[in-house]
């Protein structure tokens, strides 16, 4: 059984700027502190940000199903401004989940003088038959807190008097 959820918001930054925080660990760490009924601790087990680097996600007490999972970076594409992850071990995989994966896109809305982005989340999953009822688990919404996160430090910590631009 497989299944895609997906969500996005626009956010008043350029998207090069908005792709200096989803394509760094900065994004992990924006998350984890301001988010601490989320997410309890996010370890960086291997890697700085590239492709291949694993992290492991440690969840508050409390928090129903699972305690933690691993999870690996399998694209950060500074081009087409994407970043994926997939969970390698624990968590979604342990209840019948063979693909676990989400992607965050930072697509670039900006028009004239308004610089603006859109911020998509992705949720791909594909879940053995006999655990189809697990899909129920699956939610954009802890994801999209993280994207609205993101979007607030962005905003409280972009450059108020950004360099002019020329039209030539």
């Amino acid at each position: 059984m497989k299944g895609i959820v997906s969500d996005e918001i626009e956010v008043k930054v350029g998207a090069r700027e908005a792709w200096k925080l989803y394509a760094t660990l900065q994004l992990a760490k924006v998350a984890e502190e301001q988010l601490p009924h989320l997410l309890q601790k996010i370890d960086v087990l291997e890697g700085d940000g590239a492709p291949g680097t694993v992290l492991k996600l440690t969840f508050p007490p409390g928090t129903p199903v699972f305690t933690s999972y691993k999870e690996k970076f399998t694209v950060v594409d500074d081009e087409r401004m994407v970043k994926e992850t997939e969970v390698i071990e624990g968590g979604y995989l342990d209840l019948g989940f063979t693909l676990y994966r989400t992607r965050f896109e930072v697509i670039d809305n900006s028009q004239g003088n308004s610089s603006s982005c859109i911020t998509r989340a992705t949720i791909e999953y594909d879940l053995n038959e006999d655990s189809a009822a697990n899909a129920s688990f699956v939610s954009i919404q802890p994801v999209m807190a993280i994207v609205n996160t993101a979007a607030n430090y962005l905003l409280k910590n972009q450059n108020p008097n950004p360099a002019p631009t020329t039209n030539i």
